[in-house]
């Protein structure tokens, strides 16, 4: 195995890594899980630039600043029974996001744009 191959092995391995987190995150208590993910994200983004693997960094980030910004407004309008709908429609997103997420990085895909 070559250097290169190892290290595009390793990225993907923090890739599902990351994956890993925002499921755990859906399952527990999302925030410290989530926020340790997309730090890793940020931390890790220079390295996969230009790779496939990329647009699962760029699909990850965004997954987690759109759910985060869901999340409040559905906090914020919590009281108001259109809060719980936004929360509930929040976290079926997250899901959908994860799993097609994931799929496609066990058959190797990229994200689409």
């Amino acid at each position: 195995m070559t250097e290169t191959t190892s290290a595009a092995n390793s990225l993907k391995t923090v890739t599902t890594v990351v994956y890993g987190l925002q499921a755990i995150g859906i399952v527990l208590t999302p925030i410290p899980w989530w926020i340790v993910a997309v730090i890793i994200n940020y931390v890790k983004k220079e390295e996969v630039a230009g790779t496939w693997l990329e647009s699962h960094f760029r699909w990850q980030i965004r997954t987690f600043w759109f759910g985060l910004l869901w999340a409040v407004l559905g906090v914020i309008l919590f009281l108001l029974v259109v809060g719980w709908f936004i929360l509930i429609a929040d976290a079926i997103w997250l899901i959908y996001r994860i799993v097609k997420g994931w799929l496609n990085l066990s058959e190797q895909k990229p994200m689409p744009v």
